[in-house]
């Protein structure tokens, strides 16, 4: 097995790459009881035009499908839901879709063999009829209706909508109404046939292991599965500048929510040194212990401090500023005013201390088995290696902080979503 190690903060990972295609990443914790599994496939909801390997067709899914799959997978044919069988062991499963993966995993400390047999069992058979995919869309139509009302979701899908045009992105994970309807067992055995090969998939393991014996366990539960080549994902080409630049919606809120957000170039390259390097920025713009978050939450502006965060992958990159204001409007006012003045005179002392804090918070994940494994697991498809962010930490220096600051931080890529107060 391949090891990779982090000497700084004494992390090790072992990483073994199956004859199916399937890679198993394993790290040891001997000083814990729990034990974490999370086995996830490169299947998120923006993969939904693409050409299966095996015969070069090309397909269109309708929007929801990897949700939709997700929520099937549990069903056994014998009758059996694997979630029931799973908590009925003791231990604490469940699963979840994002935009660009889907994951399966239980934590426990007892019953970890039998926990181990019923994941990998119900991942690798999946079973779908007529009957309990029309029974589903039942249960995935109120989903999405909930999520219609949620004013916290809404406020982010509106924030994507202003950013990008055509980008798969702005797909709701859960589909729509309309679109669900569309999936049958055939789109679902299509799409897991093709997404749910091993070489598209990657298990971490986390807990008290010996490497080569948790690999022998995982090896022997895998059903042989046909080699598959890449799949060719086709992806709409989005443009570089935003959509729009405001959008609001009033729902049942009794305080306004306002989501800034800042549209980035998607790049590739260095993107662990510039992810670093947009949380420390963050940090110092609005952070809890900036001067502006003082400033507005001391004026009554600011409720609590924001949610801050940058997500990117191969098709989008965007910063994201959410929380509570009477006035959103005068939030985002001030935020570009302390932009135009980090820019004009850059608080190096700032800088050195928030770079200290972001690199606390980085280490601090590594101290959770189940932070860490789902953190390998979400970087591992976006082809970074999570303990990058540890080495790369000390290479985000003042100048190249002030560049990130212009390029990412731009006026012009700039949009305001809102969630106002009816009436």
């Amino acid at each position: 097995m391949k090891l990779i190690e982090s000497l700084k903060i004494k992390e090790k990972v072992y990483i073994e790459k199956l004859n199916n295609g399937l890679t198993v990443m394993i790290i040891p914790r001997e000083t814990t009881n729990k034990k974490f599994v999370i086995w996830g496939t490169h299947f998120g909801s923006v993969d939904n035009h693409f050409i299966v390997p095996s015969s070069n067709e090309e397909i269109i899914l309708p929007d929801g499908v990897a949700h939709f799959l997700e929520h099937k997978m549990f069903e056994q044919e014998n009758g059996v839901n694997s979630l029931d069988k799973l908590m009925a062991l003791g231990v604490d499963p469940n699963a979840y879709t994002t935009n660009n993966h889907t994951a399966y995993y239980f934590e426990c400390t007892t019953h970890f063999e039998e926990a181990l047999d019923e994941l990998m069992d119900y991942v690798q058979h999946p079973y779908f009829t007529d009957e309990n995919v029309e029974k589903e869309k039942g249960i995935i139509g109120q989903e999405i209706k909930m999520y219609e009302d949620d004013p916290g979701w809404q406020l982010y899908m509106n924030a994507l909508d202003c950013m990008y045009q055509n980008n798969p992105i702005k797909i709701d994970i859960a589909g729509t109404v309309e679109s669900i309807s569309r999936i049958d067992k055939e789109v679902l055995y299509k799409s897991y046939e093709t997404f749910y090969h091993p070489s598209n998939m990657v298990m971490v393991v986390c807990g008290n292991f010996k490497s080569e014996e948790i690999l022998e366990e995982i090896k022997k539960r895998l059903i042989e599965r046909k080699e598959q080549g890449e799949i060719k994902r086709i992806y709409t080409q989005e443009e570089t500048e935003i959509h729009q630049k405001y959008k609001e919606t009033s729902m049942e809120v009794s305080i306004p929510l306002f989501a800034i957000g800042f549209k980035d170039k998607i790049e590739q390259k260095d993107i662990v040194k510039r992810h670093i390097a947009v949380e420390i920025l963050l940090n110092m713009l609005i952070g809890k212990s900036s001067k502006l978050y003082q400033e507005l939450y001391n004026a009554g502006l600011l409720m609590a401090e924001p949610d801050i965060s940058y997500d990117f992958s191969e098709q989008y990159a965007y910063v994201l500023i959410t929380g509570q204001s009477k006035n959103p409007k005068q939030i985002e006012e001030k935020l570009i005013e302390e932009i135009k003045k980090q820019k004009e005179k850059f608080d190096v002392e700032q800088f050195e201390r928030l770079k200290r804090k972001v690199y606390g918070d980085f280490v601090v994940e590594y101290n959770n088995i189940s932070d860490i494994s789902r953190m390998f697991l979400s970087d591992f498809f976006k082809g970074i290696n999570s303990l990058e962010y540890i080495e790369q930490y000390t290479s985000v220096s003042t100048e190249y902080a002030k560049q990130i600051l212009t390029e990412v931080f731009d006026e012009n890529n700039e949009i305001l979503s809102t969630v106002l107060p009816k009436g």
